[in-house]
């Protein structure tokens, strides 16, 4: 790695190998060679004079690239295309004369844009479900174990820790389904021509348009798509950029509301990400535990979610059947896109799988907030009891404000319990004060809500991952 020259962190130290290999020019022009190879095995099928020698030249030739040939051959030309056609027919002579016969730049270049599209998306669904299959054994261990809820970020109703991930998790449900429609709802390129027209192939077999029709399916299924676009301009509809990247930006967002619930809550000491035994949290304060993975995570998100715009600003500009003002801007959009969603999903496994609860300090926050909480019950039972609802929501709330007051104000403990206890008033219900404040009573259905869910919308999606589920994950940094 050189240290002289940039070099993107998305590559130095959070993308896994296989993402960046996905996106390198190895994969991109021994792609362009494979596509140049599919092209004229199909011409060779439907009649015009290819031989099976050159054929075989180009198959021996797939991934011998000479990169230093194609970039002196672009200098001089200024045409990465038909830079790498001479290179492919310096190393095929016998085949030079076919390469990229009827073809335009797109062919190649488009058609190997959706190829890459397609595996990085293979590549990041199974990393999604892994987070999602941590995520669902983190619910189900603590879908019993109460937590003060938070609505504005101020105390609310109870839930419990495996609900809240619940919602982490219906979410991450929500951006599979929606990442595996993109995947599946991609289409090829295709064999189109110049201006989508496929004139020059109609010219190559003397008019015959099923002929044509049928070089461009051959092609796509080789390729190992299903099915192609049946109007094109020069280029794919950059739309579909745009919709691959709104499904990765989506999981961008997702990914950061995870992450920063989890730091709100390490602030409070109730979760920690995890934190390994030589770990430094800060150069100043050596106590520190900082939720690095967390803010990791967010961080790149925030990038993320932010490259959306390029998408949206590059479709809306393509004038006509093509403007070449699209190609650098891809060229950077998509790659950052598929490197920082891989990083997330990544970092997100890692803090998945090491996610530590703190049941006691939990416990604490609760016993600090219940009381205030407890209180409708408190009336309810007095009103069973006999007592008179508005009567008893007066002594609760001149009880409750005065506690308030020692908790605000002098920085003691909520002694809201004590008071209604000394309370004559309350006498019908002392002896039932300790049921009343039980935290799990507190909960509602959210236990019963977390098994509906992990069985009903989880496991399904879980199950279309079998054999891919396994393995953790250890950050390089």
């Amino acid at each position: 790695m050189s240290t002289e020259s940039y070099q993107t962190p998305l590559n130095t130290r959070y993308s896994s190998k296989e993402m960046q290999f996905n996106f390198s020019d190895q994969k991109k022009f021994s792609t362009w060679r494979q596509l140049w190879l599919y092209l004229a095995q199909a011409e060779q099928q439907l009649g015009l004079e290819i031989t099976n020698e050159q054929l075989k030249e180009m198959e021996e030739n797939l991934n011998k690239i000479d990169f230093k040939l194609a970039a002196e051959e672009e200098k001089k030309v200024r045409h990465d295309v038909m830079a790498h056609v001479h290179t492919f027919g310096v190393a095929c002579p016998k085949a030079a004369p076919i390469i990229h016969l009827g073809a335009t730049s797109c062919y190649v270049g488009d058609n190997a844009d959706l190829i890459m599209l397609k595996d990085g998306l293979d590549i990041l669904l199974p990393k999604l479900a892994r987070v999602i299959s941590r995520l669902s054994d983190f619910a189900k261990e603590f879908k019993d174990l109460p937590t003060l809820g938070f609505t504005h970020l101020q105390p609310a109703q109870l839930t419990t820790v495996g609900k809240r991930a619940c919602l982490w998790l219906q979410e991450l449900v929500m951006d599979e389904q929606n990442i595996r429609l993109a995947r599946d709802s991609l289409r090829f390129r295709g064999v189109k021509g110049t201006t989508g027209t496929q004139a020059s192939f109609l010219q190559l077999f003397d008019g015959d348009h099923e002929k044509v029709k049928k070089l461009n399916s051959l092609v796509t299924e080789k390729a190992g798509f299903a099915s192609s676009f049946i109007i094109t301009g020069q280029t794919y509809t950059r739309k579909v950029d745009t919709d691959v990247m709104a499904r990765l930006s989506s999981f961008g967002a997702t990914a950061h509301k995870i992450c920063t619930d989890i730091r709100l809550l390490a602030s409070r000491k109730e979760i920690e990400e995890p934190f390994e035994k030589s770990q430094i949290g800060s150069s100043a304060m050596a106590y520190k535990r900082n939720p690095m993975r967390s803010e990791r995570v967010c961080s790149l998100a925030r990038h993320l979610m932010g490259l959306m715009s390029n998408t949206l600003n590059t479709q809306s500009v393509q004038w006509m059947e093509r403007t070449l003002d699209d190609s650098a801007n891809r060229r950077i959009t998509l790659a950052e896109a598929f490197l920082t969603a891989d990083a997330v999903l990544t970092t997100l496994q890692n803090i998945t799988e090491g996610l530590v609860v703190y049941p006691k300090v939990i416990e604490r926050y609760i016993a600090q907030e219940l009381p205030f909480m407890a209180t409708e019950n408190f009336i309810m039972e007095m009103v069973k009891q006999g007592g008179d609802r508005q009567e008893c929501h007066e002594q609760i709330r001149v009880l409750s404000h005065q506690a308030g007051d020692v908790v605000k104000k002098e920085g003691k403990d909520n002694d809201l319990i004590e008071r209604i206890r000394k309370c004559e008033y309350f006498a019908p219900i002392h002896s039932q004060i300790d049921n009343l404040m039980d935290a799990k009573t507190f909960v509602g259905r959210a236990p019963e809500q977390v098994t509906e869910f992990l069985v009903e919308e989880v496991d399904p999606v879980l199950k279309m991952y079998e054999g891919k589920l396994e393995g953790t994950v250890s950050l390089a940094v």
